[in-house]
C-alpha cells in the first residue's frame, strides 16, 4: 500500500514540476507551445531527440526550454510504446499486413546483425514503420500544441484578470 502512495505521489510530483517549468517560462504562449509540440514530435521520431529539437526551436526561433523539455519526455522509451502503432498505421498507409511488417522489425531485431539491415526492404519494412512514427508525430505535437497554447492563454488571462482587479481597487 505504501509503494502505490509513494508512486502516486511521484507521479503527482513529477505533473507539478512539468506544469511549473512549462507555465513559468517567459514567453509567448504561441512559442512556449509551439517549441514544446516541436520537442514532443521529435522526442517520438526514432533517431531524432533533444539536439534537434533545440537547433529546430533556434531556426524558428521558438522557446529552447520547452522544445527540449519536450524532447526529453518523449524521447526513445515512448518510441517503444508507440512502435506497435507506427506499424499498424504505416501498414494501413502503405496497404500491406501489419502483421508481416511487425514479423520483419521482430527477426530484423532479434538476430540483429549489419547485414540483417540491409535485408531489410527499404519500401516493404523501413519506409511503412517510419511513416507510421510521422503520422504519430505529428498528431501529438498538434494535440500538445493545442492543449498547452489553451492552458497557457487560460493562465494568462486568468493572472490578467486578478492583476487588473488589484489595480481597480
Amino acid at each position: 500500500m505504501r509503494k502505490k502512495r509513494a508512486l502516486a505521489e511521484n507521479i503527482g510530483r513529477f505533473f507539478k514540476s512539468l506544469y511549473l517549468k512549462v507555465f513559468r517560462i517567459n514567453d509567448t504562449p504561441q512559442k512556449i507551445s509551439l517549441g514544446l509540440a516541436v520537442g514532443v514530435a521529435l522526442g517520438i521520431l526514432p533517431g531524432t531527440g533533444p539536439i534537434a529539437a533545440l537547433t529546430l526551436a533556434f531556426i524558428f526561433r521558438l522557446n529552447r526550454a520547452s522544445a527540449l523539455l519536450g524532447s526529453l519526455l518523449t524521447n526513445t522509451w515512448i518510441s517503444f510504446v508507440t512502435f506497435i502503432f507506427a506499424v499498424k498505421i504505416g501498414a494501413v498507409i502503405f496497404k500491406v499486413k501489419w502483421q508481416d511488417l511487425y514479423q520483419a522489425w521482430v527477426s530484423g531485431l532479434k538476430n540483429f546483425h549489419l547485414t540483417e539491415l540491409f535485408k531489410l526492404s527499404v519500401s516493404k519494412s523501413i519506409l511503412p514503420v517510419l511513416t507510421g512514427y510521422l503520422v504519430i508525430a505529428l498528431l501529438l505535437g498538434i494535440v500538445v500544441y493545442l492543449i498547452t497554447f489553451f492552458l497557457l492563454s487560460l493562465q494568462r488571462k486568468i493572472k490578467r484578470g486578478n492583476i487588473n482587479k488589484n489595480i481597480e481597487k
